[in-house]
């Protein structure tokens, strides 16, 4: 039987630590971190991440706005936004949430966004970095992974790692994180062939498709360590990418869903903010 990657139980103990280092910060009279997350329109998941990740900024102490903006905004007007928040030294982290309505260019919005506050890890300048290995702002889905096999002592150096799914999100820069931790990477995507028989070569295997229990027991190897990013709706419940049931008992560690990635991806939010703080306020990382 495999050992569960608890990502919530890592989640906690982490966000402990921001609280404890805002309350040093408060003790010594100095701002905290502060965010500004944008959603634009009714999007129901959209609004239930924004509420989230609200309720643990303010939980560790951060200094959070959120502006919600009607679908009919304006590219102009939520550039002109972002700009305000670029220009705001009480705000160390701008994300505006996706997806954003069709009328609206996410590229553009994207580009807009300091670079040094892009707390989603999404602008090029800090895709680029992440991609020639250096330390910026990295992706919070992907860096949450690589904590969370950190914390359970999981040899990524060295280890072939396979990722299921190309996404810019998640599947593109979990690849250039796990190259930065010396593995070596095979991607699969939708025009990839034979995917299981490259899967069954993982000695970590991270899907991330959004394909309800498709990564079955044939596609893991003996041992290999799971990570299951999907998240899907089922008969009204939450339900991964991964057949939990027939996969738990051939690999050595899994993620279940919920409770393995998701909380990690909200943590590294806080995690990438107070790093950006900390760098705009020269302290030590």
């Amino acid at each position: 039987m495999a050992t569960i990657l608890d990502g919530k139980a890592l989640s906690e103990k982490l966000i402990n630590g921001f609280g404890r280092q805002v309350d040093s910060l408060r003790g010594k009279n100095k701002r905290v971190p502060g965010i500004a997350v944008i959603i634009v329109g009714d999007d129901y998941a959209s609004k239930l991440y924004v509420s989230m990740k609200e309720k643990a900024c303010l939980d560790v102490g951060y200094k959070s706005i959120v502006e919600r903006l009607d679908a009919s905004v304006t590219t102009e007007n939520l550039l002109d936004l972002i700009s305000l928040y670029n220009n705001d030294d009480s705000i160390d982290g701008i994300l505006v949430q996706l997806p954003l309505p069709a009328h609206i260019d996410d590229t553009k919005i994207l580009l807009s966004i300091d670079p040094a506050k892009d707390v989603d890890g999404f602008h090029p300048f800090n895709v680029g970095m992440l991609n020639i290995g250096m330390d910026t702002l990295y992706p919070c889905t992907p860096y949450g992974i690589i904590k969370l096999l950190e914390e359970y002592d999981i040899q990524i150096e060295g280890s072939h790692a396979v990722v299921v799914g190309a996404s810019n999100i998640v599947g593109k820069p979990m690849s250039a994180l796990f190259l930065k931790y010396n593995a070596t990477v095979s991607i699969c995507h939708i025009m990839t062939r034979n995917v299981a028989e490259i899967t069954s070569q993982a000695d970590i295997l991270v899907s991330a498709v959004g394909k309800p229990h498709f990564i079955t027991d044939e596609f893991v190897k003996e041992g290999a360590v799971v990570v299951d990013v999907g998240m899907n709706r089922v008969a009204g419940k939450v339900t991964g990418d991964v057949d939990f049931n027939s996969v738990v008992e051939k690999c050595s560690y899994i993620t279940p869903v919920p409770g393995g990635v998701g909380p990690m991806t909200i943590t590294m939010l806080l995690y990438n903010t107070l790093k950006s703080y900390k760098s705009r306020e020269k302290l030590l990382v």
